[in-house]
């Protein structure tokens, strides 16, 4: 990572609210409390590591606003709101100059059917496909191998990472990112057993995906059977996530890797989903519910719960069993005991 930034540079981007003492290091890397040395920036994410600050060599650190500590000579505080949404609008300052916005126009190496419309200031990459009917709207950037489908419809500002699948009449919002090997518009897992033998269900439907939602890689949306499978405005969705027909997932919901959910389940806003989490078909899960890691979903969660557990139940009775579990080889014994002594 090549990157040089000022102090001054770093104060303009996070905007803090204080600082303390100064530097003349130029940023030139990021790194962690304990392992930054000079001219690197860090950060107090978390409070649990607030012992490590007034050891660290970084020559900028970013510090909540209720830190009441000194800088070391040549080292910058800067006392913002949330260090880590700082950290991050840095991070984002630095992707812009690693990896730049490519210039527009489609690759000779591209394959755009008759029909479709793309944006002049638009990016198709290498050995990309592009079917009738497709829409691709401003600035929308297509790395190599992202195939379109026909009717499809790509969102201002939005970045297709490489071996990307958009299925056909799919509709991403804008400034949607989907990171490599996604798909979008599978067909949904529906089939009847009828004499003998598994019918295919038609899917039939489309995927509708709101703006500002990250996809990860390698992780599917299936096609509704019928009408749509929805992805609300603002949602981040991590890698190997499978989402089946027919669900609708509200906005600005956290589906953590390799979460499950099956069909026509609905997720109000503000979800969380820990890792692994399994979600059974024609469930609800309410507004700003959280499902923990490796959860099994097998009822309606209210609005506003913690479930944990398999099956998964409330998370403080989840607690309160686990612990019990581990009494009962103590419990065993005083039961043997006992039928001893009455024997």
């Amino acid at each position: 990572m090549q990157v040089s930034f000022s102090s001054a540079d770093i104060v303009g981007i996070t905007q803090p609210l204080a600082t303390r003492g100064s530097t003349s290091k130029v940023v030139r890397g990021l790194a962690s409390l304990t392992t930054a040395g000079p001219g690197d920036l860090s950060f107090l994410g978390n409070p649990k590591y607030k012992s490590e600050v007034p050891t660290t060599r970084a020559s900028v650190v970013l510090l909540p606003v209720g830190y009441s500590g000194e800088p070391s000579p040549g080292q910058l505080f800067l006392l913002v709101e949330n260090p880590s949404v700082a950290l991050a609008r840095v991070c984002a300052r630095i992707e812009r100059l690693l990896w730049p916005v490519p210039s527009a126009g489609v690759h000779p190496s591209a394959v755009v059917a008759l029909g479709a419309t793309i944006a002049p200031s638009a990016t198709i990459g290498p050995l990309c496909v592009v079917e009738a009917g497709a829409q691709i709207g401003e600035r929308v950037h297509l790395q190599a191998q992202v195939f379109v489908g026909r009717e499809a419809c790509i969102g201002d500002d939005s970045w297709l990472m490489p071996g990307v699948v958009l299925a056909s009449e799919c509709v991403l919002g804008r400034r949607v990112r989907v990171q490599p090997g996604a798909v979008i518009g599978s067909d949904g897992f529906g089939y009847e057993f009828s004499q003998g033998r598994h019918e295919k269900v038609p899917q039939v439907g489309y995927v509708a995906v709101g703006d500002d939602v990250e996809i990860g890689a390698n992780s599917t949306i299936d096609r509704a059977r019928f009408s749509r499978t929805e992805v609300g405005e603002g949602t981040k969705i991590d890698n190997l996530v499978q989402i089946a027909h027919n669900v609708v997932i509200g906005k600005h919901c956290l589906i953590c890797a390799q979460v499950g959910i099956s069909g026509s389940t609905h997720l109000a806003d503000y979800v969380v989903l820990g890792g692994q989490a399994g979600v059974a078909g024609h469930l609800a899960i309410g507004k700003g519910a959280k499902v923990g890691g490796g959860a099994a979903v097998t009822a309606d969660v209210p609005a506003g719960f913690f479930v944990n557990g398999s099956p998964a139940i409330p998370l403080q009775l989840e607690r309160r069993l686990v612990v019990l579990q581990r009494r009962l080889p103590d419990l065993f014994k005083r039961v043997d005991a006992i039928e001893a002594r009455i024997e």
